[in-house]
């Protein structure tokens, strides 16, 4: 086809290869990119408005162009490209077919058309995405300009394109899925197990059953192990970041840069020659916390040390005191799971017919003489009484794990809001199965504040229990569960069901970014039989399972962080304040913090939202909404499908309530249970992982060693020293900013969207968050409140939005990215 009119000139940009292939020099990069790229590369623009007759109303397309004139002086690789475009009869551009007829793929960012639209001006196309050789794909690579549009406002011309792209997302649901595809399709979690190398690295399929319910992971099409058919076939640990993921899910260079030289190096630490020798430690053992703490100091020469946590910066043993572990579970890296205590003593959920009576054995006379002269009920009418309950998600377990070498409590642990808005810890109970079976219910000790003697040590080892709980807890269901499994089927329906060009995919697409790699790399070499969460965490190699156990009693409702707090108790429903609930712990920074950040993400979503939805009638006419949210209900997250809490999705409140919900999980839920890791737990005595046996009985001689060296008995018990560089190793992996990270109110391109009111409301969303820093800082510096930075001088920033590269203890990334 052939038109004749006015040119139209345009500006390519790509990546530059230097950061693809960091062992070429400047000028190899530029030669390399320009012979990969140069005049191969063909571009086609499409008209919005004027569709060719008999043809589906597909858009004209306009003559092929290519690329021309490299400039490699800016940081990205830039092209000019020329297109005859005739607006008489072709009207305005609204996307383009890209043609790489190159060996190799190429990073394309944007195109930029000058004067394209008489009416606004320049076009503006933001890319982003990797462009493999035209060969590997089946239909034309398209990109859509900048402009949201519903369904039904879709320029006639682009109808077509739209639904085409959709549809060449969702895949045919068949087959071995390759690096170069781009298609985002279900499955279970199967592939978790590793039957074909050892009948002990068999493990059940998570999803699609009522034993197992569980989140829909992305599909990789991989063969089913020649063992059990149910299961995938795993690839080789070496390969681990060959793992599927639809090709722009896939870490940037420069990511993967970072997270492999951070992995590089806390392999490097772990094997260093040097922590064999250190001090005078007993093999296997720490023999005091100043051997601890001897890991973090520099050594030899060469030797890498670890990085000093944050939670022994300032105070040395700090940790250790009653308020810092109270604090903890307010400002701590698990600061989700603390609840009112409502009845005394404390019940269970736990069915008596099978696991017999599981009532708590904490008795009033425990209790009463520390709660400053009220009765226990007076104390939970006051409601200053909470509790940190772990004993009905443990019990269960707790039998078949301490046949292991690991051994394993299950804990409640009750606290009491003192007037200077600080928990003490009144008492823990450490319970067993009976040894003569589980119906006949639990044993129990019970264990208070003690500051001397026998009595301080043991109380010190029932906290060191209570955290081996809370690690196992916040690894496996804050952490994973909650956030990195819950979120992904959002990610994949988001990517099948709703066009780049729909306002809520341009809403929502920064909160997906590395999501779903980062759970690839976890189901590969995290999470897998044998990995490393089974060697750090309490349940071993039932982690998994236990995940799965915990996703039954999972409500997307209550994922709302105003919900969330009020179904724990810890506060109530409020129309009057701010954020709609009152806190009944005012000085509780990650709730705080929390509501400032859940009410700024609210605010923008309903800003954003009303630009382009003026009525509920609006919402239930949107096609590729309506589509979305059935298939995260019914697909996604279909072994809760029949769950009547799902919103209906028939309104504009419903629409913004549930953005905000699955906004939160990504960004600062995340951020809240991610990234106080290593600056709480890098530090293995804070917060060890696993242990190894259980309270000493007096006349033994672990007793007799207790009363001559408490803290060696207190290292015997928790995590040995190989353990335990695992885990510090894989914390500070995991808690490290990326120099390419993307934070909360941020966006990777200005021109993100064409429409002006949205990019305000953007803005606004913005100065919003610098406020919540601005007070953040300001509640860290008060020192009436106790909580903030608490005996061990550490402020509370893990929901400050912003950061630096690096372990910083601080930052909202705007997804789940490591």
């Amino acid at each position: 086809m052939s038109h004749t009119g006015k040119l139209i000139n345009g500006t390519v940009l790509l990546m530059k290869k230097t950061p693809l292939d960091l062992a070429l020099s400047e000028a190899a990069a530029a030669h390399q990119a320009y012979e990969i790229l140069g005049h191969k590369v063909i571009l086609q623009l499409i008209s919005s408005f004027h569709g060719d007759e008999g043809k589906n109303l597909k858009g004209k397309l306009g003559n092929p162009s290519h690329l021309r004139d490299e400039n490699n002086s800016g940081s990205d690789s830039r092209f000019s490209v020329t297109f005859e475009w005739d607006h008489e009869s072709l009207g305005v551009p609204g996307a383009f077919i890209i043609k790489n007829l190159n060996p190799s793929e190429f990073f394309l960012k944007s195109l930029t058309l000058e004067a394209a639209d008489p009416s606004q001006g320049s076009l503006h196309f933001v890319c982003n995405s990797w462009v493999s050789p035209a060969e590997k794909y089946e239909s034309d690579r398209i990109f859509f300009v900048n402009q949201a549009w519903l369904p039904s406002e879709t320029p006639a011309g682009l109808c077509w394109y739209r639904e085409a792209e959709l549809r060449c997302l969702r895949g045919n649901g068949t087959g071995k899925l390759e690096e170069w595809d781009r298609v985002y399709d279900y499955d279970c979690y199967n592939d978790l197990g590793d039957p074909d190398n050892s009948p002990l690295l068999a493990r059940p399929v998570l999803g699609g059953s009522e034993k197992y319910p569980y989140p829909r992971r992305g599909r990789t099409g991989r063969p089913p192990s020649k063992t059990d058919p149910k299961s995938e076939s795993r690839l080789p640990q070496i390969a681990s970041f060959a793992i599927y993921v639809p090709r722009d899910e896939r870490f940037s260079p420069l990511k993967m840069t970072d997270v492999l030289g951070n992995a590089q190096k806390a392999i490097a630490q772990l094997f260093a020659p040097q922590l064999a020798s250190l001090g005078n430690l007993t093999l296997n053992e720490f023999n005091s916390f100043e051997d601890v703490l001897k890991v973090y100091q520099p050594g030899a020469p060469g030797f890498l040390k670890y990085p000093l946590p944050h939670v022994v910066r300032e105070e040395k043993s700090a940790w250790m005191s009653d308020e810092e572990f109270g604090r903890e579970m307010l400002a701590g890296l698990n600061p989700v799971c603390i609840t009112a205590l409502k009845e005394f003593p404390p019940t269970s959920r736990l069915d008596p017919k099978i696991y017999g009576d599981q009532t708590s054995k904490i008795s009033r006379d425990q209790m009463q003489s520390q709660l400053g002269g009220l009765t226990i009920e007076k104390a939970i009418e006051a409601n200053r009484l909470f509790i940190l309950n772990y004993h009905d998600i443990v019990m269960p377990y707790a039998r078949k794990l301490n046949l292991s070498p690991s051994k394993i409590y299950a804990s409640r642990t009750v606290l009491f809001l003192q007037k200077d808005g600080t928990l003490k810890p009144l008492a823990i109970e450490l319970s067993l199965p009976h040894p003569d079976g589980d119906q006949f219910g639990a044993i129990s000790k019970v264990f208070t504040p003690s500051e001397t003697g026998v009595d301080y040590a043991l109380w010190q080892i029932a906290k060191a229990f209570v955290a081996v709980n809370d690690s196992g807890v916040h690894q496996l269901l804050s952490h994973w569960l909650r956030t990195h499994a819950s979120v992904e089927p959002f990610v994949i329906a988001t990517h099948r069901q709703l066009s780049v060009l729909h306002p809520i995919y341009k809403l929502l697409h920064p909160h997906f970014r590395d999501t779903m790699h980062i759970n690839a790399l976890a189901r590969q070499a995290v999470l897998n039989a044998g990995g490393i969460v089974e060697k750090t965490v309490f349940p071993g190699p039932l982690s998994m399972e236990l995940t799965s156990i915990a996703y039954r009693d999972w409500v997307f409702p209550d994922q709302a962080l105003p919900a969330e707090l009020v179904k724990r108790g810890v506060a109530v429903e409020d129309p009057t304040s701010k954020h709609g609930v009152c806190l009944l712990i005012e000085d509780y920074p990650y709730a705080v913090d929390g509501l400032e950040i859940w009410s700024a993400i609210k605010s923008w979503v309903q800003d954003y939202t009303s630009l382009y939805y003026k009525s509920d009638d609006a919402v239930q006419k949107d096609t590729e909404l309506q589509g979305w949210w059935k298939e995260i209900r019914e697909v996604g997250h279909g072994d809760k499908s029949g769950e009547p809490w799902w919103p209906k999705m028939q309104t504009q409140q419903e629409l913004i309530h549930s953005l905000t919900i699955i906004i939160w999980m990504g960004s600062a839920l995340h951020a809240a249970v991610n990234f106080g890791q290593y600056p709480y737990g890098g530090f293995a005595p804070n917060r060890p992982g696993m242990s190894r046996r259980l309270i000493p009985d007096p006349g033994t001689s672990e007793y007799e060693e207790l009363k001559v060296d408490p803290v060696k008995g207190y290292l015997k018990t928790i995590t040995p020293q190989f353990q335990t560089l695992i885990g510090i190793s894989a914390l500070e992996v995991l808690s490290t900013h990326t120099s390419d990270e993307i934070y909360l109110g941020q966006r990777d391109a200005v021109e993100w969207t064409k429409d002006k009111e949205a990019l305000k409301a953007f803005e606004k969303f913005g100065k919003k968050l610098a406020q919540i820093e601005e007070k953040i800082t300001m509640m860290n510096n008060d020192k009436k409140l106790k909580n903030r930075t608490g005996p061990v001088k550490m402020p509370y920033t893990l929901l400050y939005p912003t950061s630096e590269p690096g372990l910083t203890a601080k930052g909202i990334p705007n997804s789940i990215s490591i």
